[in-house]
């Protein structure tokens, strides 16, 4: 078991994806056909043999208690460790685009004070991904590294906006921190920085001590700050790792999961997502039901026409109704020969006879929860 904790801020940045977020934190968002965002970076630490996680909670945290309760289904209902929810700041103060907020962690010293391992885990929940981040570790010790930054080589990165990349040298220490605005367009091909680190807990209290006054510091400006007086290493990996902050990444990497190789490298290894049990029976499918290369989670009815899409549990798909390249979430009704493709469909939303929802690959079309059309 890695000596140490594990701290998800599941605040990160800001953005209501077109509503999908507007009433629940993009941690809560709900994501190929029964987990949540959030599970993933959950899931690693546990499947890493960490045993204490404090999950850093925005305003809007009730739809992360729901789906959390004690951590049972993480392995965390625990009587030594275990899930701690931490209350981050008020996002007035934090602003709308930080990540790892000195100030969050001041709010909550007490967890950090309170445990004696060395070391302190730190991600987002706001990524798809899957990784036992025990060669990290083994990295960071093997360095005897005050702070391990978790990298991706030459990902093929569409998007340069908000991304930090990482020069190391030839004992893979970190020699520059760069974002995009002092990035050359010839240098993108840089290491880049998956939003994933490794501290040691007394220097985490040493920073947070020492720079809690100056507002709401993201810690990798402090690292990148202090380059020169600690010793911070890179460690790669090469999962799959996709970070959700617009309704095309959520869309796109919802689409991703129709790739039989994604779905092997987030899903079928040795480490497995774990979410919230939910007991359904198996989906049904009528004699009148057609199915092509689509996600379909259990407890459904299947009686319309589906293709490249990923439909969530408890859906029921009327006869005639033809869904193509869109993503229905939990206990939907689709009402005979309603048509829809490149849609998103919220948690309860139901579609009577006959409407038609078309939206664009590059513009989805977003319906909110509860609506009836």
């Amino acid at each position: 078991m890695p000596n140490a904790i594990g701290i998800i801020f599941a605040n990160s940045g800001y953005a209501i994806l077109q509503g999908l977020a507007e009433e629940r934190p993009i941690a809560a968002v709900p994501f190929g056909g029964r987990y949540r965002i959030l599970d993933f970076a959950l899931s690693s630490m546990v499947n890493s043999g960490i045993r204490t996680i404090g999950l850093v909670t925005p305003h809007q945290y009730r739809p992360l208690l729901d789906h959390l309760g004690a951590g049972k289904d993480w392995f965390l209902d625990r009587k030594a460790g275990g899930l701690f929810i931490l209350p981050g700041v008020m996002h007035s103060l934090a602003g709308n685009s930080h990540t790892f907020c000195i100030k969050d962690l001041q709010h909550n010293m007490e967890f950090l004070q309170k445990d004696s391992v060395e070391n302190v885990v730190i991600s987002c929940g706001d990524q798809i991904f899957n990784m036992n981040m025990m060669n990290a570790l083994d990295v960071h010790e093997e360095k005897q590294a005050d702070v391990t930054l978790i990298y991706k080589e030459n990902d093929n990165i569409d998007d340069l906006t908000d991304e930090v990349f990482l020069e190391l040298d030839e004992s893979q220490r970190v020699s520059s921190i760069r974002d995009q605005k002092g990035l050359e367009w010839s240098e993108s091909d840089r290491p880049h920085y998956v939003n994933m680190l490794i501290i040691r807990r007394p220097l985490l209290l040493d920073i947070v001590e020492k720079y809690s006054s100056f507002g709401c510091m993201s810690l990798i400006n402090i690292l990148t700050k202090n380059l020169d007086v600690l010793k911070i290493y890179g460690s790669a990996t090469r999962s799959v790792i996709r970070t959700i902050r617009t309704i095309n990444d959520y869309f796109d990497q919802s689409m991703e999961l129709l790739d039989q190789e994604v779905r092997e490298r987030l899903w079928l290894g040795a480490d497995r997502i774990h979410t919230k049990i939910v007991d359904n029976p198996p989906t049904q499918y009528t004699s009148k039901a057609k199915v092509h290369n689509s996600l379909i989670a259990s407890g459904c009815t299947i009686a319309g026409e589906v293709l490249n899409s990923i439909i969530f549990r408890g859906v029921i798909l009327e006869k005639g109704c033809k869904i193509k390249n869109s993503i229905i979430m939990s206990k939907c009704h689709i009402h005979e020969n309603a048509q829809m493709e490149y849609a998103i469909l919220d948690k309860a939303v139901t579609v009577h006879e006959g409407n038609v929802l078309k939206g664009r690959s590059s513009n989805p079309l977003v319906v909110h929860k509860r609506t009836v059309i």
